[in-house]
């Protein structure tokens, strides 16, 4: 069942969308060459905990997953999408990383995440970052009231075609609100004029996942988490909670 959200409710979530923000630079400021990624997890980490939120992935198990999730972030460097468990990896010179954190705050929920490089930066990694940013934001600019649901979809996926990147299949955005996953599902491939329309009051996490080799399939990793490319390509993951206004679409997760 999707939930319309009142001013008011999204007014909370925009509080909730300031400590991801916050979350996320903090993560991104401790990246550095050498640093192990659970430090990454630990920075962001203090920032939730200072702010009286909680984490929707810490302990978050789908039905896919063999474990619940053990961190607040998803940390994947290079060739993994999205999902990555930030561990004991240092992190090298060169490393595209994509952080992925959600917060609770109040009973409301906010999720995004960022792609960056470490160190001295492939001209390449820099140009899937600027199309996966493209996408996203050709993504936000069409959820608008009285579009549907199909012509978000739409937006991303022309964006990564003409980036010739793949992106997962079965993968995407959701809803979102007081749960960190909520319906309606928001495919990165469809057609336009199809789909849940797009109301006042609609909160949607809008994600397109960019793969550089162009493929559209994936694999898992052992841990049953981290999505990985199948030719070992890199991929970039960036992420925004927006809301659906009479004035256009409001993105919830800024600083």
């Amino acid at each position: 069942m999707v939930e319309i959200k009142t001013d008011t409710a999204l007014e909370a979530m925009r509080e909730a969308g300031r400590v991801v923000a916050e979350a996320l630079a903090a993560a991104r400021r401790s990246a550095a060459v050498g640093v192990r990624l659970r430090e990454l997890d630990e920075a962001a980490r203090a920032v939730l905990t200072k702010a009286g939120a909680s984490s929707p992935f810490l302990g978050y198990q789908p039905s896919f997953a063999p474990t619940p999730f053990p961190a607040v972030i998803c940390a994947s460097v290079n060739d993994a999408v999205s999902h990555g468990i930030p561990g004991d990896y240092r992190l090298r010179d060169g490393d595209l990383v994509s952080i992925d954190c959600g917060a609770e705050l109040d009973g409301w929920t906010g999720d995004a995440a960022i792609s960056f490089t470490v160190g001295t930066p492939r001209p390449a990694d820099l140009e899937l970052i600027a199309a996966t940013q493209e996408a996203l934001d050709a993504g936000i600019a069409a959820a608008t009231v009285g579009h549907r649901i199909g012509d978000i979809s739409h937006a991303i996926s022309t964006v990564a075609r003409k980036a010739r990147c793949g992106m997962p299949s079965d993968f995407g955005g959701h809803g979102i609100g007081r749960q960190m996953h909520e319906d309606p599902h928001v495919p990165n491939h469809g057609r336009p004029g199809r789909g849940y329309p797009l109301r006042h009051g609609l909160a949607l996490a809008i994600e397109p996942m960019l793969m550089a080799g162009g493929r559209n399939d994936y694999g898992t990793d052992h841990d049953g988490w981290t999505l990985r490319t199948i030719d070992g390509s890199r991929a970039a993951h960036i992420e925004h909670t927006i809301a659906i206004t009479r004035d256009g679409p409001r993105i919830l997760t800024l600083p």
